[in-house]
């Protein structure tokens, strides 16, 4: 061994010493404890003695690592090492400096103010409480924005603590993040604060971008101007390696390369990139951690475990993305919180730890396992839907390093499932109404103004010399939805009305817009007075009594449809504002491409092709410009049909009165099913453009004969052709079939054309004649 050593430090290759004596570590893991120090020992003792008969200090690069991982299991190694030969060393001898060096290395790092970001969340939550808990000495100072997933209930065990300070803001607020590392003295901070659910980042990209890369510039800016902190933990995930081979021994280690595959873990690896750049750049003590699955009390419910659970409970099926056969590793929460508390303490400067097991699981056998403690039939409870856009097969990590620093796993599978699924069935309205989580493809809400609020004064301080941050004090709403605010256009259109009954029926505030759309200063009133979270447009022109109306009103219909529309858009992203426009799917008709009864749709990136009408031109013309506003979810809706066979404005109350029909499939709309469904899109920052109708075609025969059959038994109709049509109306009609599947993936239990009709508006209406 000594001679193996000696020859790498002639050939000047210290990182391989180094990699040599932790490969040897590494192999002598299983062996007794006092042989795992002996080998340390003589390693360092080698490497030490080596140096001094080279008269060179290149193992200063490698002697830290060598005492860092020493100290994990021999402690008394320094102690040791110095009894042996301080007393023939020489002071100016470099086995002198390099046991400075590992003296400094041995010392366990005790801080004295921390801040951690996102502590209201699931895994930082659990570390504040340990660490409040287990060192009263620290003062553990938290910043958490309350977003739909944390809640200050989670740090209930530390709010009575006088080390424990609860300030609500956000990580992107420079000067929020500056006041409290100074007024709070912060020496370390451990940065957990992050947007987390990949199936949200596939939805609403942008939001992870702005709080997982700029809210982590921020807080390391902020580091670099104050110059006070000696540890920054930054929180990563073990999804920034990518997929890992299915058929690997090995699991990712810290060297190995980062491959992203979605947007969430795109940008953690971009927030890593920043952090390591600090580190190097300006001397920052970063530290950074890549962590598997966690799972325990606590956890919002987007996620697998608690979802599951809470389905269990709720007698729902459990819904698996594709075939359920991909690999996560899973660690009880209290593990992991240990794995942090070590990381603090005996983690090294600049370097990064995996939080990993080596126990896996299939997505299928985790909901097995819950099944079975349920006493449930997986074949009758497990539901198969569609798989995202891409689902990684396998996470695999390699944690040895951090087990020689002398943290483990203590908690097996079966006993932590087991009290998470204690708590979840003594706490099961913990996060209130989480039915929007509890679906197969969950988007949940990342817009302004959806923060949860806290449980009482928005500090909780005990103790502390320091002002507080100045704050309101909101009362506790962590049990109710995100607090929701309509401004809604078109209060005397169908639509527009219908909307304000769904907003009553669901307990939503809402106020009807004021100003005309094509009038900006209008507009912008009603954006100030109302102080809305979202708008919804259902305001436009589409002809009286027909878009026959539009050819002759062709400047009104401009002002309405295309300025008015972009105007209320334009002053929507000035505010921050989501806008949700009511749109159409009239821009298409069947092509060769998209031939009549062959079942292919025309898709949300299609090119419209239907120029037939003028109101039509208007409205391809408004959503292809709209594209160019972010903050715009345009949702195309085609022959709307309600309950309400009265309406003029309803498809089928039209097509009834009328003495000859065309006969041609057609993709329809629903209102009853859909227009709530539009609510649930605003609540989950739903935003591009959709296919807002229901699944598949219906014909104007296949809706007459419905309504012979439910409605009126004498009824009878004829038809005639386009050509003969033509002679009666203005302009022609658009006639297509679109394609609803990507609304379909994010409401699965959505119904199709025909089931919805009879479920929402024949069988409500059986019996009951249409009036003329």
């Amino acid at each position: 061994m000594q001679a193996y050593i000696a020859h790498l430090y002639l050939i000047s290759d210290s990182d391989a010493v180094y990699q040599f004596v932790y490969v040897s570590i590494r192999l002598s893991w299983n062996v007794p404890h006092c042989s795992l120090q002996s080998l340390t020992l003589t390693l360092a003792v080698t490497v030490i003695s080596l140096t001094d008969r080279l008269g060179v200090d290149r193992p200063r690069t490698v002697v830290p690592h060598v005492f860092n991982l020493a100290s994990c299991q021999a402690r008394s190694l320094y102690g040791r090492m110095s009894s042996v030969f301080s007393l023939q060393t020489p002071s100016n001898s470099p086995l002198t400096t390099i046991l400075e060096m590992g003296k400094k290395v041995m010392a366990a790092y005790e801080p004295k103010s921390i801040l951690i970001t996102g502590a209201a969340g699931f895994i930082a939550s659990h570390v504040a409480n340990r660490l409040i808990r287990n060192y009263p000495a620290y003062k553990i100072v938290v910043l958490d924005k309350l977003d739909y997933c944390s809640s200050l209930k989670n740090l209930s065990p530390s709010r009575t603590s006088p080390n424990f300070k609860f300030v609500k803001g956000d990580i992107a607020s420079a000067d929020l993040v500056s006041y409290l590392l100074i007024t709070e003295s912060i020496d370390t901070i451990m940065h957990f604060a992050a947007q987390t659910h990949v199936d949200n980042s596939f939805g609403n990209s942008l939001e992870f971008t702005k709080n997982n890369i700029y809210g982590t510039h921020v807080l390391l800016e902020a580091c670099k101007v104050t110059g006070q902190i000696r540890r920054f933990i930054h929180v990563s995930t073990d999804e920034v390696y990518g997929e890992t081979d299915e058929n690997a021994v090995v699991g990712n280690h810290e060297a190995s390369q980062l491959l992203p595959t979605n947007p969430y873990s795109a940008t953690k690896a971009g927030a890593e990139m920043l952090v390591m750049a600090y580190g190097r750049s300006y001397g920052l003590p970063v530290i950074t951690t890549r962590g598997n699955n966690v799972y325990g009390p606590n956890q919002f419910p987007e996620k697998l475990i608690p979802k599951f659970i809470l389905l269990a409970m709720r007698g729902r099926p459990l819904p698996i993305h594709g075939d359920g056969s991909n690999v996560r590793s899973y660690l009880y929460c209290e593990d992991v919180a240990e794995a942090f508390e070590v990381i603090l303490h005996r983690g090294e400067i600049g370097h990064v730890y995996n939080i990993g097991t080596m126990k896996e699981r299939r997505v299928i056998d985790v909901a097995e396992d819950i099944c079975k403690l349920f006493s449930l039939d997986p074949d009758a409870v497990i539901k198969f839907v569609e798989n995202r856009p891409f689902n990684d097969q396998r996470y695999f990590l390699d944690d040895q390093k951090l087990k020689i620093l002398g943290w483990s796993e203590r908690t097996n599978w079966e006993e932590g499932l087991r009290k998470t699924i204690d708590w979840y069935t003594n706490n099961p309205d913990w996060w209130g109404d989480v039915s929007g989580a509890l679906l197969p493809h969950p988007r949940m809400l990342m817009m302004p103004g959806t923060e949860r609020h806290s449980d009482g004064p928005e500090e909780i301080a005990r103790n502390f010399n320091n002002p507080a941050v100045p704050v309101s004090t909101t009362t506790d709403c962590s049990t109710k939805k995100p607090s929701l605010k309509f401004l809604i256009y078109g209060r005397t259109g169908w639509i527009g009305g219908l909307l304000g009954k769904i907003c009553e029926k669901q307990g939503i505030l809402y106020e009807y817009g004021k100003g005309r759309l094509q009038d900006r200063a209008q507009l912008k009133s009603d954006v100030r007075n109302v102080k809305p979270t979202h708008v919804f447009n259902a305001a436009g022109l589409t002809g009286r009594p027909n878009v026959d109306w539009c050819e002759s009103h062709k400047q009104e219909t401009i002002r309405t449809n295309v300025v008015g529309t972009l105007m209320l858009a334009d002053v929507c992203l000035e505010n921050g504002l989501p806008l949700m426009n009511y749109a159409t799917g009239c821009i298409f008709e069947y092509n060769a491409h998209h031939p009549e009864g062959s079942g292919i749709g025309f898709k949300e990136e299609d090119t419209p092709n239907f120029t037939g009408s003028f109101y039509s031109k208007t409205k391809a013309m408004v959503e292809d410009l709209l594209n160019e506003y972010d903050n715009v979810c345009t949702l195309r809706i085609r022959m709307p049909i309600s309950s309400d066979l009265s309406n003029p404005r309803n498809f089928i109350t039209k097509i009834s009165r009328y003495s000859k029909v065309v006969n041609i499939p057609n993709s329809m709309t629903v209102l009853e099913e859909l227009l709530p469904i539009s609510v649930e899109m605003a609540r989950r920052g739903c935003r591009g453009v959709w296919n807002f109708t229901n699944p598949g075609v219906a014909s104007h025969n296949e809706i007459l004969e419905m309504y012979r059959d439910y409605i009126d038994p004498s009824f009878r109709w004829a038809n005639f052709s386009l050509e003969e049509q033509a002679r009666v109306i203005v302009a022609p009609r658009s006639n297509n079939e679109l394609d609803a599947s990507k609304l379909k993936r994010e409401f699965p239990e959505l119904l199709s054309i025909k089931e919805s009709l009879v479920k929402y508006v024949f069988e409500p209406n059986r019996g009951r004649e249409l009036s003329s």
